[in-house]
């Protein structure tokens, strides 16, 4: 035993007389790994690919990193510089080989997130490489989501290559619809103008001139109904376009971060960290409502005042139940 527990003490004293080798040193080890460049959970990676680490992706890529390998919110490292516009980004995963038209847990590809943040640059780039302007039938398609968050010259870049102005989304609701939803008439008139369908209603039986009423969006219902139409929808009684919901407070988790926010301004300490988990977070909200069989507005309504940060409030729109 007493030998045993010297020959142990002699080796404790021999390494701890050994230099300590260098992190450079140890990368040169088959096989290691250093705890930078260790294969992320789900969570670092979407963290540091929102945060645009170009570095860091690379090695993990190098250290055998699946190139489709998702996030825990947005998706593949693809998806998450379309989502930010970060066209460097995307480079690295098309270079090591990611599908460009891979979808993530909510069905929704790297196009469909550029168009939906309204990064044309991007929506550019990844159609020169092969991204689908279009897809199967009654699915979410980049030009719905382009439509919903109003922006025209994505709707216009999509349209060019063929993008199908009366697409369909799971519940037949077409891309006219949601501009109509979102009383975006300036969108309207320019799907118009692109041949959308007026007369096309969804499973339950609701149009663009349904949603235009009920909403009590006067000049768009003319817009999509003949006078004739309009006429008649305009007699009907309020209440039979069914009732309009009451935008609900934000879910607690975004509230607690606004909150901490706030704190962090008032303190004078670096918020841009917290912003993008917030922005995330109304990014998880938004995709979520889109996939309700009637797609509610997603704005985040924030009323703050710089002078007095603490006093922030924050509304989400949203209609968790009711089927317009």
């Amino acid at each position: 035993m007493y030998h045993r527990n010297l020959l142990a003490l002699c080796g404790a004293v021999l390494l701890a007389a050994l230099p300590v080798p260098t992190q450079a040193q140890f990368g040169l080890l088959p096989g290691f790994l250093s705890p930078s460049t260790a294969l992320p959970d789900p969570a670092l990676f979407r963290i540091k690919m929102e945060l645009g680490d170009i570095d860091l992706a690379r090695a993990w890529l190098k250290n055998g990193l699946d190139p489709n390998f998702q996030g825990d919110r947005i998706g593949s490292g693809l998806m998450i510089g379309a989502w930010e516009g970060n066209i460097r980004l995307m480079e690295v995963f098309v270079e090591r080989g990611t599908d460009v038209n891979l979808s993530n847990a909510l069905g929704e590809t790297a196009l469909m997130h550029a168009a939906w943040k309204g990064h044309l640059a991007a929506v550019q780039w990844l159609l020169a490489h092969g991204a689908n302007v279009e897809r199967e039938a009654l699915q979410w398609t980049a030009l719905h989501y382009a439509a919903f968050a109003g922006h025209a010259e994505v709707a216009d870049a999509l349209l060019a290559r063929g993008a199908d102005v009366n697409a369909l989304s799971p519940n037949g609701s077409s891309v006219l619809m949601m501009a109509v939803y979102e009383g975006r008439e300036d969108m309207a008139r320019r799907l118009l103008a692109r041949g959308a369908d007026t007369r096309i209603k969804n499973e339950n039986g609701h149009g663009a001139l349904d949603w235009a009423m009920k909403f009590g969006r006067t000049k768009i219902a003319r817009l999509v109904g003949t006078q004739a139409e309009f006429r008649v929808a305009a007699s009907k009684p309020k209440a039979e376009w069914g009732e309009v919901r009451k935008s609900e407070a934000a879910p607690k988790d975004l509230e607690d971060l606004l909150n901490i926010r706030a704190i962090l301004a008032e303190r004078g300490l670096a918020v841009d960290k917290i912003d993008r988990n917030i922005a995330a977070l109304r990014a998880k909200y938004a995709r979520e409502s889109l996939k309700r069989d009637a797609p509610p507005p997603t704005a985040l309504e924030i009323v703050a005042d710089r002078k007095a940060p603490g006093k922030q409030r924050v509304r989400m729109v949203i209609n968790p139940s009711a089927k317009p």
